[in-house]
């Protein structure tokens, strides 16, 4: 949650006392594991965004010209 809200894997390693960055980027979920797959929901109303995030999806980005939302949840 703090490398989230810092953007700082520094600070975050020194605040959880790790000698080895790979340590805290497992815990910051910034590695690749092999079971990382997602299913991929598109929202174009307020109402099919709000929908989605009720059900466990996460924004991941929108594209301006069409309107549309991405959301990402894990398998």
């Amino acid at each position: 949650m703090e490398y989230h809200k810092t953007k700082d894997i520094l600070h975050v390693m020194r605040m959880l006392g790790h000698r080895n960055i790979n340590n805290t980027l497992k815990y910051t979920q910034l590695i690749k594991t092999e079971d990382d797959e997602f299913v991929s929901k598109v929202a174009k109303t307020v109402e099919e965004a709000c929908a989605l995030i009720e059900e466990g999806y996460e924004y991941v980005t929108e594209f301006m010209k069409e309107g549309i939302k991405i959301f990402r949840k894990r398998k």
